[in-house]
């Protein structure tokens, strides 16, 4: 029902910015909570960032808080992460994902769609 596809990962050096973009096809787009994940290399995944349908509510992570923001724009089909002083430890691939019901919290699970993900790698 919808296709997601990540970009906006590379390389950075430690308290620089990245901002992450999602593209999402399909019709139904603004119908779906998005979120973002990450996981590092040896680590499970972990949650990141949230937003409602709307975009009028968000969910983080505590390790992200005041550092990343998550945001779309539903014209565009797109959802953003704005990473700002970027860490050693944000070092992972992060993952965009679509839920097909109204849930944006922390559980993976419960997210129905995934893109193939994109690098980022701090260095330090």
């Amino acid at each position: 029902q919808v296709q997601l596809v990540e970009s906006g990962g590379g390389l950075v050096q430690a308290g620089g910015s990245l901002r992450l973009s999602c593209a999402a096809s399909g019709r139904t787009f603004s119908n779906y909570p998005m979120g973002w994940f990450r996981q590092a290399q040896g680590k499970e995944r972990e949650f990141v960032a949230a937003i409602s349908r709307g975009g009028g509510n968000t969910n983080y992570a505590n390790s992200v808080k005041g550092r990343f923001t998550i945001s779309r724009d539903n014209a565009k089909n797109t959802v953003y992460l704005q990473m700002n002083t970027l860490k050693y430890e944000d070092t992972a691939v992060y993952y965009c994902a679509a839920n097909f019901g109204v849930y944006y919290g922390s559980d993976s699970d419960a997210y129905d769609r995934w893109g193939q993900g994109t690098q980022v790698t701090v260095s330090s």
